[in-house]
């Protein structure tokens, strides 16, 4: 499994391919629903009481939904009433030596670290050592974040995700070579900052960056190292021996093996920062459970206050919303599937690293609390146990239908644009306007928008959308309700026309300006953009790996940089591209499958052949370029790119769909 792949599912659970479709929330609750059929329904159930029947229940959902899956081994807990219900492991923690998963053995839990780093600042709050409404800088021992706003940042910012950062995943640094070297926080932070570029508070995007400040912050405010500090204050006191936020020679020795989707054993990945708040702990299941309890006991442990009440209801309470129906984000938990939910109060945490997923369900007001894992890459298979257990437990009341109103063409104004995800940039939304009401186009393809109120919109599959205003009150953010686009809100782009060589009669002006909006392909100058001048083969990389829209995950450039000069051994950085390399480059990340068959007239090298064919039977080549009706095409492959050419490709090629077309 690649890179994108890992990404992907990585942005499944933290709400962190070339040729994976992502199937919208319905499709999963409804896979989730029908894929326990032998697990026992009891719709008189108020909730996992009886510890029998918990487990019954359990040992069905995890024995369909392992094999359905494919996954390896698995732990879970689950805790209600002040008890421990069910704590133990299912299938193999190294498959090959027969080795079985238990309540022991440990796991990496990736982002569900987020809220264990959230935990530790408001215990600071709690002791007056943090103002969670304070600037942060108070807090980073002279450690300077840029910020464009005149907005300050706030721990509260951090812990909601909604800190306003340029680049969101600027520390996702994981690979086998940092494993067994140190790498400092403030080392890493030091070479490694993002700018505030959106008012702290305004947008939400799911954010890495904004927990590794917020575990530094603690660091700083505390005086002792992030790993020490979690130890004494929050492991120690919750007798979690087994948990720690290094890999620490005796954890690792009892750590489950990992494991790809195809289920192939692959290494484990070290980090960058070593200690990373955003997603570095270890655990087991039976430590877990006793951190649920202490949620569960409004953050009491065997007597012990670990966090105030006033602070862990904080952490219980949803804090930013898309609309007043949406809730997205408490100080650490998220709300992703909200349909899952079945009209009760849920806060989730998952997490995601090479090999292992994870997630945290917590019911407060139901008392009940479970967190499982797997070995493998599979973030579906922990989201469809979280169904099954709420169909199960607290099964979906009769729901009241939305009452739909119409658009008009002069209100519509408002919403019609282009959006980019804010985290994501391979994940682009069109939105216009037809017959009263909106239309989207995003990477699942097209969806009618009803209007339900005028935040609120619903799709023809009943995923919600929103719209929401920035600080002058004009409609600036698109968020769509379906992972991996639930893990940022998109921003609307100001698509303008600044080019004075581009005449408005351009058959390119569509495209050199989509690419000039969305910061992909500039001009030469502000209003120079030379539309048919050359490009050289490095020019053209750059430009190439921002259109992909994968720049932002540090882990992805080099490998998509290799892939994408895969099979070319003319690649000369300062030479002019060819209309044929720049089709390889093009097709080496994009990967489209052909569609109808291609027929190349003119001369093309034979490495060329199959991208070009590919490409071209997607739709993807520029308006001089015509198929004609017995399938053949001159793609004047030998000639140099030109830059309006260029862009025409590269806005086809990843405009409105960031995943591979595949038919």
């Amino acid at each position: 499994m690649n890179k994108k792949t890992r990404t992907i599912a990585a942005l499944l659970l933290s709400a962190m391919a070339t040729t994976a479709i992502i199937p919208p929330s319905s499709q999963v609750a409804a896979a989730a629903t029908t894929s326990t059929t032998n697990a026992p329904v009891n719709f008189s159930l108020e909730g996992p009481r009886n510890a029998k029947e918990v487990e019954a229940f359990v040992n069905s959902v995890f024995k369909d939904l392992m094999k359905k899956h494919n996954v390896p081994g698995s732990n879970f807990s689950l805790v209600a009433d002040g008890k421990v219900l069910v704590s133990k492991g299912y299938g193999y923690a190294d498959r090959e030596k027969k080795i079985p998963v238990d309540k022991d053995t440990v796991f990496q839990i990736g982002s569900v670290t987020k809220q264990f780093t959230a935990l530790a600042a408001m215990q600071m709050v709690d002791k007056g050592k943090i103002d969670l409404r304070g600037d942060i800088q108070k807090y980073l021992g002279g450690l300077k974040i840029p910020n464009t706003t005149g907005k300050k940042l706030t721990m509260y910012d951090l812990l909601t995700y909604s800190t306003g950062f340029e680049k969101p995943d600027i520390a996702s640094y994981y690979s086998t070579e940092y494993v067994n070297k140190e790498y400092p926080i403030k080392d890493f932070l030091k070479t490694h900052m993002t700018t505030v570029v959106r008012p702290p508070g305004e947008t939400y995007v799911y954010d890495n960056f904004g927990f590794l400040i917020a575990g530094y912050a603690v660091e700083n405010a505390s005086g002792m190292p992030y790993s020490k500090y979690m130890e004494k204050n929050i492991f120690n006191p919750l007798g979690m021996t087994s948990t720690s936020v290094r890999n620490t020679p005796e954890l690792v020795g009892r750590m489950a093996a990992h494991y790809s989707l195809k289920g192939e054993r692959i290494p484990m990945d070290g980090t960058m920062p070593t200690e990373k708040p955003e997603g570095g702990m270890i655990s087991t299941a039976d430590d877990m459970a006793k951190y649920l309890l202490m949620h569960l006991n409004k953050g009491k442990y065997d007597g012990k206050e670990i966090v105030s009440q006033k602070s862990i209801e904080q952490m219980h309470t949803y804090q930013y919303f898309a609309d007043k129906t949406v809730p997205i984000t408490t100080i650490g938990f998220e709300g992703y599937f909200p349909e899952m939910m079945n009209g009760q109060h849920v806060i989730i945490k998952g997490g995601n690293v090479t090999g292992h997923s994870s997630l945290i369900v917590i019911l407060p007001e139901k008392n009940a609390a479970f967190y499982m894992t797997n070995n493998d890459d599979n973030p579906w298979f922990s989201i469809e146990v979280y169904q099954a257990f709420m169909n199960h437990y607290y099964p979906k009341k009769k729901e009241v239908k939305p009452t739909y109103s119409a658009l008009s063409e002069q209100q519509a104004k408002a919403y019609v644009g282009l959006y980019e995800n804010i985290r994501m940039n391979s994940f682009r939304s069109k939105v216009s306007y037809s017959n009263g009401q909106l239309v989207s186009e995003t990477p699942s393809g097209k969806h009618t928008l009803k209007m339900i109120s005028p935040s609120l919109f619903e799709d023809e599959s009943g995923n919600k959308v929103t719209f929401n205003k920035n600080a002058a009150g004009k409609i600036a953010y698109m968020y769509v309700m379906t992972l991996p686009e639930a893990a940022s809100m998109a921003e609307k782009v100001n698509v303008d026309s600044p080019f004075s060589d581009v005449p408005a009669s351009s058959k390119y002006k569509p495209y050199i300006n989509n690419l000039n909006a969305l910061k992909v392909m500039s001009g030469k100058s502000v209003h120079i953009f030379d539309p048919k001048g050359t490009i050289t083969q490095a020019e053209f990389s750059e430009v190439l790996l921002r259109a992909h829209g994968w720049y932002k995950q540090p882990y992805m450039i080099e490998p998509n940089k290799k892939q994408m000069v895969a099979g070319l051994s003319n690649f000369y950085p300062n030479s002019p591209i060819t209309r044929q390399m720049a089709a390889v480059m093009i097709q080496n990340l994009k990967q489209v499958e052909l569609r109808t068959k291609i027929k190349l007239n003119g001369k093309t090298d034979a490495w060329a052949v199959k991208a070009i064919e590919a490409l071209v039977s997607q739709g993807i080549m520029d308006p001089d370029t015509k198929v004609k009706s017995d399938g053949s095409v001159n793609f004047r492959s030998k000639e140099l790119l030109k830059r309006q050419e260029a862009s025409a490709l590269l806005d086809q090629a990843f405009n409105y769909y960031a995943l591979p077309i595949r038919h």
